[in-house]
């Protein structure tokens, strides 16, 4: 299982920090997912030795304008293992899942955002994970916390409906808003979501690193196709 997170500079924590007590929580993996203007240095190789942890080179792109988005994910796509679009405004959201080198629409009901029958449709068509954030859920109180959970339980509906793939997150900024997979599996419960559902979403976030490390080997030539040991492909 995978957690995704913000790090300094963006976040309170470096990648470090964030390595580590993923490790203590017994993820398998970590994807560093700051937006595209505040990317940290950090040796991804080496803390990954250290804390034994899968780091994961993301980014999160964050702008209004999907037009500017477009070319940000073009600029991204060769250089991230994963790509995900900041997601909000219905305009923002479409555009994402319209896309099929876009990984992840994060936090799609962040700023009063809304995840549609359309929109989840499209997702499922285009291999776009749409991110089942419990940053809300967690941080907010009072009505903010109520409209999340009930926007939440409308996602998780629709995602189910149209077999769109998902990701689950506390989409944290801090070590200290990690949570354990235990946790957030009591947290979904919760959410009447099944532990198998929560554990899935977790993972998938490893599910896509793989598969585009795979994509940008030398050996990938096309999805099922790759160069046997002599050079030719195989299947």
């Amino acid at each position: 299982m995978y957690e995704a997170a913000h790090a300094q500079p963006e976040g309170e924590s470096t990648v470090a920090r964030l390595a580590l007590t993923a490790a203590e929580y017994g993820y398998d993996g970590l994807v560093v997912r700051n937006h595209g203007d505040a990317s940290p240095e950090y040796d991804r190789a080496d803390l990954a030795e250290t804390y034994g942890i899968d780091l994961v080179d993301g980014v999160e792109i964050r702008t209004d304008d999907p037009s500017r988005a477009s070319g940000f994910v073009g600029n991204h796509r060769d250089r991230r293992t994963i790509v995900a679009v900041h997601g909000g405004s219905v305009e923002l959201n479409r555009f994402a899942v319209e896309q099929p080198a876009v990984d992840v629409l994060a936090h799609p009901l962040s700023d009063d955002g809304d995840v549609n029958h359309v929109i989840a449709k499209t997702a499922a068509e285009n291999g776009v994970h749409l991110e089942w954030s419990l940053r809300e859920v967690l941080r907010a109180d009072g009505g903010a916390r109520v409209e999340a959970i009930r926007g939440l339980r409308k996602l998780r509906e629709l995602i189910e409906q149209y077999d769109a793939p998902y990701v689950v997150s506390a989409d944290a900024t801090s070590h200290l808003q990690l949570r354990a997979p235990r946790e957030v599996g009591a947290l979904g419960a919760v959410l009447d979501c099944s532990p198998e559902w929560i554990e899935a979403g977790l993972s998938a976030w490893g599910a896509i690193a793989d598969r585009n490390r795979t994509r940008t080997s030398d050996r990938f030539v096309e999805p099922g196709v790759r160069l046997g040991p002599d050079g030719d492909g195989e299947s």
